[in-house]
């Protein structure tokens, strides 16, 4: 699923990356002053791999669901005109306060993946969220139907899928603790945890050097 990315990440030509999101994309607060996810890749590939004219956009705004992005789509995405898009939605989607049916966000993302196509034709890779604590759940707690709505529009369209909800459920049941390590609040990853989403992604994308000083970041529990 990941080929045609790993392919336009080894061509000549510049490459622009574009992540949207909600708050976790955003990273306001909850990394503390550290790098986040998209801010990792930015160094893996424009300083560690030496692709130094490419451009890495982060357009991931605090609150936001699939709502958002559709109604914004045209300043939050499209006008950067990017040749790959990174989507992480749906942690504000599943609340039972925003009132996003799981009908709406199947038919919100697909709007904006829709756009993407006929807009800009950029290769697309979606994510799935992290899982959240216990506290959480009264509001939150349809996230694994939400979930699975995105590895089923992955799997509809062919679409690439950074499952992290998948990794990180596996690494919590081996090691209960690092629940506790990788998360800001309930529901937010802290530094920590955006390293973890980090390095799955270099690994999904081949892209995972463990010589290099960012796959070599410290988070409890990786390798």
């Amino acid at each position: 699923m990941f080929t045609k990315i790993k392919n336009r990440m080894k061509s000549d030509e510049p490459v622009k990356y574009l992540f949207t999101g909600d708050s976790i994309t955003h990273a306001a607060l909850h990394t503390f002053g550290w790098r986040d996810y998209s801010e990792h890749f930015s160094e893996r590939v424009r300083f560690e791999m030496g692709r130094v004219r490419d451009f890495v956009f982060k357009t991931g705004i605090s609150g936001w669901t699939t709502a958002e992005v559709r109604e914004d789509i045209e300043w939050n995405i499209l006008q950067h005109n990017p040749d790959i898009v990174s989507i992480m939605l749906g942690m504000n989607d599943c609340a039972t306060t925003r009132e996003i049916s799981q009908a709406d966000y199947r038919d919100n993302y697909n709007f904006i993946l829709d756009e993407i196509e006929k807009r800009n034709s950029a290769l697309v890779m979606l994510h799935t969220m992290n899982p959240i604590w216990d506290v959480a759940k009264d509001l939150r707690g349809r996230l694994p139907e939400y979930v699975e709505i995105i590895r089923e529009i992955g799997k509809e369209r062919q679409l690439p899928v950074v499952d992290h909800y998948a990794f990180w459920t596996q690494k919590i049941e081996q090691a209960p603790d690092l629940f506790n390590y990788w998360m800001s609040d309930s529901i937010h990853p802290n530094n920590f945890g955006h390293i973890v989403f980090a390095h799955l992604l270099f690994r999904e994308l081949g892209i995972f050097d463990s010589a290099s000083n960012t796959c070599r970041l410290f988070s409890p529990g990786l390798e």
